[in-house]
């Protein structure tokens, strides 16, 4: 059974930085184009970023280039998302999403809420 487990979430001010993990099980890693998506209240799911191994490349939403960082631990089965300079916009539930094949992440960072799988989710509240 594929499964993502995501955690590190919680609360900090405007200008701190939080890391996300999601740990994948069930299915193989590095076979698996991966990535975050985030959904606020009432609005609508946002794609983060992706990486794929295929492309040896990792996407970002325009908005969020430069804060935030995705990486991943093919060793650990373990991917994470890097957030600096947060800001009180970036308050949402954050998901971990995964897609067989390797190219899910190709079609851009607003595919990503499409991805076939995705974890239950972590929260990240930006406030003073």
């Amino acid at each position: 059974e594929v499964q993502l487990d995501e955690s590190g979430g919680g609360s900090v001010q405007p200008g701190g930085s939080l890391t996300l993990s999601c740990t994948a099980s069930g299915f193989k890693f590095s076979s698996y184009d991966m990535a975050w998506f985030r959904q606020a209240p009432g609005k609508e799911r946002e794609g983060v970023g992706c990486s794929s191994l295929s492309a040896d490349s990792t996407r970002y939403a325009d908005s969020l280039k430069g804060r935030f960082t995705i990486s991943q631990d093919n060793a650990k089965n373990t991917l994470y998302l890097q957030m600096d300079s947060l800001k009180p916009e970036d308050t949402a539930m954050y998901y971990c999403a995964a897609d067989p094949g390797l190219v899910a992440c190709s079609r851009g960072y607003s595919y990503v809420p499409n991805f076939g799988t995705r974890g239950q989710g972590t929260q990240v509240t930006v406030s003073s």
